[in-house]
């Protein structure tokens, strides 16, 4: 077996959780201060699960508080000069998974608003939800010229590499290597760089990359998977020599 045939059943192994750690770590950052996806946080304040495949139409007859949620989505509809309307509208389509009217809905808000931040990183969160991840690039990248410090923005612009098709692992390094220049501590960044060195199969660049982890949370549960897989590399480098 050829070096990259061994690190591609490296990498096969690594999938699962590599999609898990990246995508916890982006909704964990972009939603801090709000209710999880799943459990949209209503004008009243309830979370209340919602059939993710809902629409205007097939909310209708929901009981409330599922209410509160048309009479905000109506209002941005009525109100399409009031840019904090669109922008709730727009949170409460993506928080059960409906990112095209999501990103509709920013996009009036950006006719309001032309250069605000927030709607500008949000067309980025919601597009690398929907796995536009070539879109996401491009409004990530908008908002990075106005904020070039903001380490959450550009870790999740590399992440746009890493997850595209054909994915670029160099390109997705480099934005997470920009973002630990502004945050050498930032944990996020640390991790999803050792899983792509990992991946481009840089054992040394990995072990680096898993000893700042180390420092930085010595409880970070993804130490567990990644140091023995990088053991495997090593492994598997050396066999191929």
């Amino acid at each position: 077996m050829t070096k990259e045939n061994l690190l591609f059943a490296i990498i096969g192994v690594l999938l699962g959780f590599i999609i898990g750690f990246f995508f916890a770590n982006t909704i964990n950052q972009r939603y801090a201060q709000q209710a999880p996806l799943a459990a949209p946080m209503m004008a009243s304040g309830t979370n209340v699960p919602v059939d993710q495949h809902a629409t205007d139409a097939n909310l209708s007859g929901a009981p409330n508080p599922m209410g509160d949620v048309l009479a905000a989505i109506q209002k941005a509809r009525n109100e399409p000069e009031n840019f904090e309307a669109q922008m709730e509208a727009a949170e409460l389509y993506a928080q059960i998974k409906r990112y095209d009217q999501a990103i509709e809905f920013v996009q009036r808000a950006r006719k309001v608003r032309p250069d605000d931040y927030k709607a500008l990183v949000r067309l980025g969160d919601f597009n690398f939800d929907k796995g536009s991840y070539e879109e996401a690039e491009k409004w990530y990248g908008e908002a990075l010229k106005r904020n070039p410090d903001d380490v959450n923005v550009r870790t999740d612009l590399g992440l746009t590499f890493f997850f595209r098709t054909p994915p670029d692992i160099d390109r997705a390094i480099a934005e997470f290597r920009r973002s630990l220049e502004r945050d050498p501590r930032h944990e996020p960044t640390l991790q999803n760089l050792a899983v792509a060195l990992l991946r481009k199969g840089d054992p040394e660049g990995a072990q680096k990359a898993l000893a700042q982890l180390e420092q930085v949370n010595p409880q970070n549960p993804a130490l567990q998977r990644l140091k023995p897989e990088l053991e495997r590399l090593r492994s598997s480098a050396q066999g191929a020599r």
